[in-house]
């Protein structure tokens, strides 16, 4: 494929991170979690707690729960989409389709209010479950669209748009709610609008990366009485097993395992902080959320270019040590509005960075015709869909009802993914994966 056509559908590529990032951003980081914690707060019985499916759990933990759950799903499930997308002929297709049920999902959350947080706690599984499903596809297309020397630009690249795009549609949705009365509508109906409008921004914006993407291999033939589902399945007992084969990569994904949960628990859970331990109100969360869309988009850059100098590993290990004192400032100092202001202008330089160049490092380690086999063990802890630290955050939240002490719990994952990063050879990763 010449340059012209891989910029071309690099550009069709970046459309889809332009549009899901609004479920991202809209949904998971900012609107969902404090209006379904008020959702169960009202559901509440006079325990003060709910009790869905006969459990006993506190309204403020629910989130939590909610994030540790879908990951739970999207362990069983992603693995099996991989593998089905490698062997099919229509990656397109699959990605295409996903996102379907997902911007559905997502619309749906409109019809959520009063005490049916139930109803919004199944909608988040569907809507983050095809979110995730569909990030796999659309991760495996990069070593498809993208040489070895353009991959940490493209994936960077990739991320800043999305900041970019969801940003923009965050900017909409806080004018929508800022000027709710002026509208005629009340908050819960501002914020049940955005989330509604996340959904169509992602469907919108899934059509031009459909359009534009094409199928790069044929897929494996499939076996004669095989179906893809049963080929799947055998897929995947054979891809926990082929990982002993690519050691560095398995390395490398224990590393991000662990720092990518604290990452994404810090993003999921970070409007709830602002809104039950620091009362903002929803108006403040969002100008914060909308600051790091922003930010992000030029720390994205920005570690792309410090990738230039010291090199792409190295980078991920610097933004770590901020993650790591971000967690410490939060537990000691952020007591006020303008401190979470400067906690969020902190995260946002380094989060894009330390993202972007982690997929861009793990696409180096694969086996080429398997990326999409090998990016569902990578989404697993991706974007929002992490399960081993908020549990740890809601278990730890549940014993002492106190929000810091919480927090501080997400440090060790930060070190330790730190530790075993340190450990990657990248050599001798891209070689064992067939690079130069």
């Amino acid at each position: 494929m010449n340059r012209q056509e891989r910029r071309r559908q690099q550009w069709a590529w970046y459309s889809y991170d332009w549009g899901n990032s609004a479920f991202s951003t809209t949904v998971v980081t900012l609107f969902l979690g404090p209006y379904l914690t008020s959702l169960a707060k009202a559901a509440a019985g006079a325990d003060g707690r709910i009790h869905p499916l006969g459990l006993s759990i506190e309204p403020r933990a629910l989130w939590s729960y909610l994030i540790a759950l879908s990951v739970i799903l999207q362990v069983l499930c992603l693995p099996l989409v991989g593998a089905i997308a490698d062997y099919g002929k229509k990656k397109r297709e699959m990605l295409g389709g996903l996102a379907l049920v997902g911007v559905m999902a997502t619309a749906c959350m409109f019809f959520m209010h009063g005490e049916h947080y139930l109803w919004g706690a199944g909608l988040f599984l569907v809507a983050n479950l095809m979110f995730g499903a569909s990030i796999v596809i659309y991760n495996a297309f990069l070593p498809d669209i993208s040489t070895p020397e353009e991959r940490d630009t493209v994936s960077s690249t990739g991320w800043g748009i999305g900041y970019l795009g969801g940003g923009v549609l965050l900017a909409l949705n806080l004018y929508l709610y800022s000027n709710a009365t002026e509208f005629g509508l009340s908050e819960g109906m501002a914020v049940r609008i955005s989330l509604c409008s996340a959904g169509l921004w992602w469907g919108l914006f899934t059509i031009p990366c459909y359009a534009g993407l094409r199928n790069h291999n044929g897929g494996r033939a499939l076996p004669e009485g095989e179906s893809y589902l049963t080929v799947g399945w055998r897929q995947v007992k054979g891809l926990l097993r082929e990982l002993g084969h690519y050691p560095q990569a398995l390395l490398f994904l224990i590393a991000f395992l662990l720092y990518n949960d604290g990452i994404q628990t810090v993003i999921a859970l970070s409007s709830q902080f602002g809104s039950d331990q620091l009362g903002m109100s929803m108006a403040s969360l969002t100008k914060a959320i909308l600051m790091v869309q922003f930010v992000a988009f030029f720390g994205a850059m920005g570690f792309n270019l410090i990738a230039k100098w010291i090199g792409a590993k190295a980078s991920v290990g610097l933004a770590l040590v901020v993650w790591t004192g971000t967690l410490i400032y939060m537990w000691l100092a952020v007591k006020t509005e303008g401190e979470f202001f400067i906690l969020a202008f902190v995260i946002a330089l380094v989060m894009g960075g330390s993202q972007a160049l982690s997929r861009s490092l793990y696409s180096q380690l694969i086996p080429k015709g398997r990326e999409a086999e090998y990016f569902s063990l990578y989404e697993i802890s991706d974007k929002g869909t992490s399960w081993i630290s908020p549990l740890v955050f809601g278990l730890a939240l549940e014993i002492t009802g106190n929000y810091r002490l919480a927090i501080l719990s997400l440090i060790f994952f930060f070190l330790a993914g730190m530790l075993v990063l340190a450990r990657v050879d990248l050599r001798k990763g891209i070689a064992d994966a067939g690079g130069a």
